[in-house]
C-alpha cells in the first residue's frame, strides 16, 4: 500500500546513515539501490518492510528504535564513526546496538556535551544554522583578558574568511598569581575549532577548552567519558 511508502532518503537517514541532505547526495550520485538497482530519483518511495536497500553494497537495516544520547566527551577522543589514523573514537565509548553518528563534532582536545544520534533529521535540524541551537563553552586562556578583547568576543571577531556572529561571553575567573582567565563563551554557530580561533582573534591561547552545554542540556552530572538516553522533553527542547 502507499501509505506504507516513505521517501528513501528519510529511510535512510532513520537509518542513521547520514543526515538527509547527505542521503539526498549518496541517491544522486547512485550509491543507493533498491532490490538491487541502483536508484538516481530523489522522488523514489520504498516499503521499508519489503524493499531492500544497500548502500555501496551493504544492506541497510532500519532501527525502528530512535535513540538519542547524551555523552560527556573526554579529551583524547575524535567524534568520527571510524578514523583513518585509528585513534580512539566517540564510538568506543557509546555501545549500543543501534548504529549511532556524532550530532556535529568536538575537536580531540575538547571535552564536554556532545549528542550521538540514529535519527538523521534530528541531525540536519540540530547542526543546521538556521535553528540556532545553542553551545555554551568553559574557556581556559593564559593570561589575563581585558574587558576590551571580551567585548570583541561579543561583537563578532574576523576569522579566516568570515565574521563570527554575536556570543554571549561573561568573565568566570581571572587568577593573576596563576596567569589565567577562565570565561564562558556561549554561540550558535558550528564553525571548525570556532571558540579557539575566536580566542587567538583576541591575542588569547586557549589551554582548556569544555563544551558544558548543548541548548538547555548540561553534562555537569555526567562523569568524563560517561553517556546516557535524553529524555523525550530534551530531545524536543532542542528541535523547538
Amino acid at each position: 500500500m502507499e501509505d506504507d511508502k516513505i521517501r528513501l532518503q528519510k529511510y535512510l537517514a532513520n537509518s542513521g546513515v547520514a543526515s538527509r541532505r547527505k542521503c539526498e547526495e549518496l541517491i544522486l550520485e547512485g550509491k543507493i539501490s533498491v532490490n538491487g538497482e541502483v536508484v538516481t530519483e530523489l522522488g523514489t518511495k520504498i516499503n521499508p518492510t519489503v524493499d531492500k536497500v544497500t548502500y555501496c553494497g551493504k544492506e541497510i537495516q532500519n532501527s525502528e528504535k530512535l535513540v538519542y544520547i547524551l555523552l560527556n566527551k573526554p579529551i583524547g577522543y575524535v567524534t568520527t564513526a571510524k578514523d583513518q589514523f585509528n585513534r580512539d573514537t566517540v564510538l568506543n565509548l557509546v555501545k549500543v546496538k543501534e548504529r549511532v553518528v556524532p550530532v556535529g563534532r568536538l575537536d580531540m582536545y575538547t571535552s564536554g556535551a556532545l549528542i550521538l544520534t540514529n535519527d538523521g533529521d534530528f541531525v540536519y535540524k540540530v547542526t543546521h544554522p538556521k535553528h540556532e541551537v545553542t553551545k555554551t563553552y568553559t574557556v581556559t586562556l593564559h593570561g589575563i583578558i581585558d574587558v576590551e578583547a571580551v567585548e570583541k568576543l561579543r561583537q563578532g571577531v574576523e576569522i579566516e574568511d568570515y565574521v563570527t556572529r554575536p556570543a554571549k561571553v561573561k568573565i568566570l575567573k581571572t587568577d593573576i598569581e596563576k596567569n589565567i582567565s577562565r570565561l564562558e563563551i556561549t554561540i550558535h554557530e558550528g564553525k571548525n575549532r570556532q571558540v579557539r580561533k575566536m580566542c587567538e582573534a583576541v591575542g588569547s591561547r586557549v589551554i582548556a577548552l569544555h563544551r558544558s552545554k548543548i541548548g538547555n542540556i548540561r553534562v555537569k552530572d555526567l562523569e568524563l567519558g560517561n553517556w546516557r538516553y535524553l529524555k523525550e522533553y530534551e530531545v524536543k527542547s532542542l528541535l523547538q
